[in-house]
Formats: structure tokens, C-alpha cells, sequence
């Protein structure tokens, strides 16, 4: 190899070099922007399920489980008394499931009687 190529192949490598390294302090400050300095959306932030969904979730599952169970009963995969066990199980379940859903939503529609307006009783009469 001759001197000059040897040192263009130099100058070229130190020219990479460089360019890495740009590339990457580019990089870790378009991190360091990111993650201190840009705020999230509240909306990012919320929950997106609300518990009467999860619960709702969670009732469709248990019926799913139930109509499974009691297909793979009539398969013959499970005795009568491991399916009475697993059958009384998901019930009491999806029993307690129901009352947590109905307290949810009775606490959610209802609403608190106070005293009737003068113009209510006005005109009822």
C-alpha cells in the first residue's frame, strides 16, 4: 500500500469516528430531552378501564368458564363430582361478582332525596 493511501484510508476512519460519536450524543440527548423534559398527557395517565368494566370482564369470564366446564363435563373429561365441585365454585363466584356489580351501579345511580322545592309542591296542586 502507498503512503497517500494509507493515510486517505486514515483521514477516512477519523471522519467515521466522528460521525459515530455525533450520532450517538445526537441520540443520547434526544433521551435525555425525552424522558425529563416532555410532559405526559393526562390522558395517559387514567385509567382506561373503570372497575364496573373490570367487573363486567370479569362476569363474562366466569360465564365463558361455566359454559366450557360444563362442555367438557358431557366430553366426559371430568367426574360428576369434580364438576359439582368446580360448577358450585364458579357460581358463588360469578353470585359474588353480580352483587359487586349491583352496588356499584346503585351507588352510581343513586341520587339523594332532599327536601321537595316550594315550586314542585306548587305545582302539584
Amino acid at each position: 500500500m502507498s503512503l497517500l493511501m494509507m493515510a486517505t484510508f486514515a483521514a477516512g476512519a477519523a471522519v467515521n469516528d466522528w460521525a459515530i460519536l455525533g450520532a450517538c450524543f445526537a441520540l443520547g440527548l434526544a433521551a435525555v430531552i425525552f424522558v425529563f423534559f416532555i410532559q405526559p398527557d393526562a390522558s395517559d395517565l387514567a385509567p382506561h378501564r373503570s372497575k364496573l368494566d373490570q367487573l363486567l370482564e370479569r362476569r363474562d369470564t366466569i360465564y365463558d368458564n361455566l359454559r366450557d366446564l360444563r362442555f367438557e363435563y358431557r366430553a366426559g373429561k371430568y367426574s360428576e363430582g369434580d364438576f359439582e365441585a368446580m360448577k358450585n365454585s364458579l357460581e358463588l363466584e360469578a353470585a359474588q361478582v353480580l352483587v359487586d356489580i349491583d352496588q356499584l351501579t346503585e351507588s352510581q345511580t343513586k341520587r339523594p332525596r332532599g327536601p321537595r322545592s316550594s315550586t314542585v309542591q306548587e305545582s302539584g296542586r
